[in-house]
């Protein structure tokens, strides 16, 4: 039993808004229009826009050669509105062969994440997140590497990334929908929803397969993370393929990282007690701490069984709101969107910091009030001992807020950012720096030398994220249903096309942590199958022969956990000079590659085996993360290890805790 008589901090959002650029979030929204540069062809789209769209001129600070690429916008074929275009930035794989048309070679597209809003920018740089953010943008803590070509460091200086994913295959960043990073829109041509958002998609690649008709019918692998698990996993992007009788492309494997597939009970709330198993430094390995999350999970109905195969559909989870005004009025995926803003640490989804704050100045408490009321009441909450039967009447059944919280007050590192509002970086457990080194491709991406050799437009800045209007009104939510409703119709229409499904997770992410993945899969149906039929327990290597994490494979379908990575995997940089990326070996051979590693298959005797076996020990949803925490502020970073008494005292707990029943 711990005591504590400190004060307790409920993590504030407000010094971290500081550092998100200014976005609008009231009035009419902005309009802008793709540049006309010299050379652009007359008329429709074709061949000869290959050449007014590839790179040519030199970009500012780059200094070694890139391969080939092209870039600029193209309409998405909107009636009425002929200035929504999306944007683009594609690099070959090898001399030639985005252009040519005799090849069969497979080519990726990118979507990145961010909250509903979207707006990364989708590129190898980066509401939406721009994905151009994830071809050029670099970070603090451990040198996390974007996956496209183009490293932005944290000092505005550039590097080439020769763990870039278009070192796999031709790989195309698209900022997405219209209106996000260098994507143009009319001030009336925002989407509405994620329907509209996928007719705009495919009207831009409508019109991107003209100017390079070898793509047709080349096998796209259509790739992303986070929200992405929105826009081509449900029936959007994905269903409206499907529901086309001549797509423009040919669509043969779909790869969904860290996704927001289900709803937000599922993939945020359930997977809690599965984060604290993972990473027990959040609690200070506390034991006490453990079995009161343990309780409240169950409380709430967050205590699902896995089985394989699955028996039967998990029942619909609900959320039960305590006293908490930061929480009780939002829906799932609010709180998942609020959650963002308030604890990431990467600059470059600032559009989520936006979104709360927006969210706060339109409750009627406000903030300070807020603040002061929780100071009143003096909520010393130390959670230990407190397993009493009922669900904590504050947070109700919030318990991820309540995690972070805990963690935030009461153990180090964490509780070192107490003083200046409280900071936890979701999306990368071990990663406790505050602040970190900033991480901004705006300064590259606007510089007037870059926009003229990219094509990009002058009637708007590029920003990494933006404060979406949905349907023309900064007002609007997304009014999309989670993909999870559409999920095992979306699966048999795969099944039926012959896409495969690849859904991955960083093991480092607590934001949408692996379990809920996992439990999406067990409640779909594919290959006339629920889930899959045994427990993912097949270790894979990366290149130098080192344990990566865990691999699964079933009729179609693959799972893959990738070991010290974090929400957003393919950042994830080797730990030496010698080695190759976990995220690039994984792209290599589960998405692009053909690696069997995990496949089950039915022997001529009629027995299952295992392609690379199955280990007792990573059967059980849990990998237990790295023992080092990183603290410190932006580049200064020092280590925490836990005592090893302290440890040891754990593993012997936690070896029979889980597996006796409260």
């Amino acid at each position: 039993m711990v005591s504590r008589s400190h004060v307790f901090v409920f993590v504030a959002v407000a010094s971290f808004i500081l550092l998100a650029k200014a976005q609008q979030t009231s009035g009419t929204p902005p309009s802008s229009w793709p540049q006309v540069y010299p050379g652009m062809p007359n008329g429709n789209y074709n061949t000869e826009w290959q050449d007014y769209f590839q790179v040519t001129e030199n970009l500012p600070n780059v200094t070694w050669s890139l391969s080939r690429n092209w870039a600029g916008n193209i309409p998405v074929q909107r009636e009425g509105h002929p200035n929504d275009t999306l944007f683009f930035w594609a690099f070959e794989s090898e001399e030639g062969s985005f252009t040519s048309t005799s090849t069969d070679a497979p080519w990726g597209i990118w979507l990145n994440g961010g909250w509903t809003r979207l707006i990364k920018s989708r590129w190898p740089i980066v509401r939406g997140l721009s994905s151009v953010t994830f071809l050029a943008v670099d970070s603090g803590f451990d040198n996390e590497r974007k996956n496209g070509p183009i490293q932005v460091q944290n000092d505005y200086s550039l590097l080439k990334n020769q763990y870039a994913w278009s070192t796999v295959a031709d790989y195309v960043w698209i900022d997405q929908p219209v209106g996000v990073g260098f994507g143009t829109a009319d001030s009336t041509g925002y989407i509405f929803d994620e329907d509209q958002m996928a007719a705009d998609f495919f009207g831009f690649l409508d019109n991107l397969v003209k100017v390079f008709p070898g793509l047709a019918k080349r096998p796209l692998h259509l790739t992303g993370e986070s929200y992405a698990g929105m826009y081509i996993a449900s029936p959007y992007i994905t269903k409206a393929y499907f529901q086309m009788k001549n797509p423009p492309v040919t669509l043969a494997k779909i790869a969904m990282g860290d996704g927001s597939i289900a709803s937000g009970e599922t993939f945020e709330l359930l997977p809690v007690l599965s984060v604290l198993e993972t990473y027990p430094q959040v609690i200070g390995y506390d034991t006490d701490v453990f079995e009161y999350f343990r309780e409240q999970e169950t409380l709430c109905g967050y205590d699902l069984t896995l089985e394989y195969p699955q028996n039967g559909h998990f029942p619909s989870l609900t959320y039960i709101p305590g006293e908490n005004p930061n929480s009780s009025g939002m829906s799932s995926s609010g709180r998942y969107k609020a959650r963002q803003g308030q604890f990431s640490k990467k600059l470059f989804l600032a559009e989520m910091e936006q979104r709360y704050n927006a969210r706060l100045a339109k409750r009627s408490t406000s903030l300070s009030k807020h603040e002061r009321l929780r100071a009143r009441d003096a909520w010393k909450h130390d959670l230990a001992g407190r397993a009493n039967g009922t669900i904590n009447a504050w947070y109700g059944c919030d318990v991820y807020d309540e995690m972070l919280d805990y963690a935030i007050n009461f153990t180090f590192p964490w509780s070192l950012s107490k003083d200046s509002g409280g900071m936890f970086d979701v999306y990368n457990i071990p990663d406790a720096l505050n602040p970190e080194a900033p991480m901004d491709g705006s300064v590259f991406l606007n510089d007037p030398q870059t926009r003229a050799a990219i094509h990009a437009p002058t009637s708007m800045n590029w920003t990494d994220s933006i404060y979406y209007p949905f349907g023309n009104n900064y007002d609007n939510d997304d009014p999309s249903v989670e993909p999870m409703a559409f999920l095992t119709d979306l699966a048999t229409n795969a099944t039926a096309c012959n896409v495969s499904v690849v859904i991955f997770s960083g093991n480092d992410d607590s934001l949408i942590p692996h379990l809920g993945s996992q439990i999406t899969i067990q409640n779909t149906t594919f290959g006339g199958i629920q889930g899959f039929t045994r427990k993912p327990s097949t270790p894979w290597y990366n290149d130098n022969g080192e344990f990566a994490g865990i691999v699964h494979q079933e009729r179609n379908w693959t799972y893959v956990l990738v070991d010290h990575a974090g929400h957003l995997v393919g950042y994830t940089n080797p730990e030496s000079t010698a080695e190759t990326p976990k995220a690039l070996v994984f792209i290599r051979e589960f998405v692009f590659g053909s690696n069997q590693t995990g496949l089950v298959t039915d022997t001529s005797s009629g027995s299952v085996t295992v392609i690379g076996g199955e280990v007792s020990s990573l059967a059980n949803e849990i990998m237990t993360g790295q023992a080092a925490i990183y603290y410190g502020s932006a580049t200064t970073e020092s280590t925490y290890y836990f005592p090893t008494a302290t440890v040891e005292a754990w593993n012997a707990y936690i070896a029979t805790a889980t597996t006796t029943p409260l």
